[in-house]
């Protein structure tokens, strides 16, 4: 009866205890940092500091002429490093920093956290998870690395003729109407896009598009190389090209899996992904080509891959593995058909077709995650997903960041030609960027 009567009593208890009225408040759930990772997002930064030096310095370098090899690297080095600068003067705090007045909380942050006012080590950064957090330095410096890469993209479409000068301030201003603001709009709590509700797991609008878009007006607005489309102007070493291609493919799983800004799933799903979308994206660029009467080409597979990780950013952690792998072959195709057809038909001077492949890529990307996101395509969707109203979405953000960019990317090139000039001389063109804007060779022979 004793043992009754206790064990009666246990389960009277269990019961108020569990009544919403009476239950002890839970405790509340605090924010630790994880060391695992920490550890992979240091790794992931690095990784994509990989992807601008020594990988998309080679990757263009060697589709450059022999004479202005040195230009195009030193170009990719210096803006890198100038993005670096502004990035934590004031580019953290106007994308990722406290609120600014109500009318442009949408669009732009304010400067609470100017020259990274307030971070210390002991600051930290929210994941996706709920309690898990990791330094602030961290996230700064993966971001950093971001818009450092994104900047670079551009100056594919009008190396080896745009001097070195125009190039620095056009970055400098570049980054400071276009990149900051497209980044809060996407990645930022109370951004006009991650309001609503638009997918980029790790930045096909932010980062592809946006640069894709600004490397085509500016290469409209510059002009063409002389002698651009009658003299032939061949890659200088597609074995560089192949190098750079290799060190952006590795360097890219951290720009994919490192978005997910953990060690988890997440990651790995944006692994696997990287991994299928980029190889189906190469092979289709070397089938596209057979079936137009071409031979398959090692410029045709670089390309291809180019192709397939620039559609794949977006929906690197939005889709499943065989998602990603179609994602990665239509992306392939028509950024093939971008290159190839479109690009001689409209007759403008895209150099290494920045546009041709990271915004028309980006634009597949963008919006065919929308539909690989659906979990009856294997994506990680939720159960009730609508891929119409998600594409509406993912075209709003899309239609909005080319408008922005172009606008952008319009009044950033004026200021540059306005101050600098923009253009190098006849003389120098002719010559080759290397001595006429260095004073030095890549070759000496």
């Amino acid at each position: 009866m004793k043992q009754l009567i206790t064990i009666g009593a246990g389960v009277a208890g269990a019961a108020l205890l569990s009544h919403p009225a009476l239950a002890a408040p839970a405790a509340p759930v605090v924010a630790t940092v994880d060391k695992g990772d920490t550890a992979w997002m240091m790794t992931s930064t690095i990784l994509v500091l990989m992807m601008i030096l020594p990988g998309l310095a080679l990757f263009y370098g060697g589709l450059a002429r022999t004479k202005n090899m040195l230009s195009v690297m030193t170009q990719i080095g210096a803006v890198a490093a100038l993005a670096m600068l502004i990035w934590v003067m004031y580019g953290y705090t106007l994308a990722f920093g406290p609120d600014a007045s109500d009318g442009l909380k949408p669009f732009i942050s304010g400067f609470g956290k100017a020259f990274l006012a307030g971070i210390t080590p002991a600051s930290q950064a929210a994941t996706f998870t709920k309690g898990v957090e990791i330094p602030e330095y961290v996230f700064v410096s993966f971001q950093m690395t971001f818009a450092a890469i994104t900047v670079a993209l551009v100056l594919g479409s009008v190396i080896e003729r745009i001097k070195f000068s125009a190039v620095m301030l056009f970055a400098a201003v570049w980054l400071t109407i276009v990149y900051f603001p497209v980044a809060h709009m996407v990645w930022a709590a109370g951004g006009l896009f991650f309001e609503m509700g638009a997918l980029d797991f790790a930045g096909g609008t932010v980062v592809h598009i946006n640069a894709g878009v600004s490397a085509l007006v500016a290469a409209v607005l510059l002009g063409k190389r002389l002698g651009f489309p009658a003299e032939r102007m061949a890659p200088h070493s597609l074995t560089l090209t192949m190098v750079g291609t290799g060190l952006l493919w590795v360097g890219w799983f951290g720009f994919n899996a490192g978005s997910a800004l953990e060690a988890n799933g997440s990651a790995a799903l944006a692994m696997i992904n990287t991994f299928v979308a980029t190889a189906s994206a190469g092979l289709f660029w070397m089938l596209a080509e057979k079936v137009s009467g071409h031979k398959g080409s090692a410029l045709g597979f670089c390309s291809g891959i180019i192709a397939g990780l620039v559609a794949v950013t977006p929906a690197a952690g939005n889709s499943g593995p065989f998602g990603a792998i179609v994602l990665g072959a239509v992306a392939a195709i028509i950024c093939f058909v971008a290159v190839t057809i479109i690009k001689p038909r409209l007759g403008y001077d895209d150099s290494l077709d920045a546009f041709g492949i990271h915004g028309v890529g980006g634009i597949v990307g963008a919006l065919g995650t929308a539909i690989v996101y659906a979990p009856a395509l294997g994506g990680p969707g939720p159960e009730d997903y609508a891929i119409g109203a998600k594409l509406i979405v993912q075209l709003a953000a899309v239609g909005t960041t080319i408008v922005w960019a172009a606008i952008g990317t319009t009044i950033a090139f004026y200021i540059a030609r306005a101050v600098t000039g923009g253009r190098v001389s006849k003389d120098v063109e002719m010559e080759g960027l290397d001595l006429g804007e260095h004073g030095e060779r890549a070759y000496n022979y």
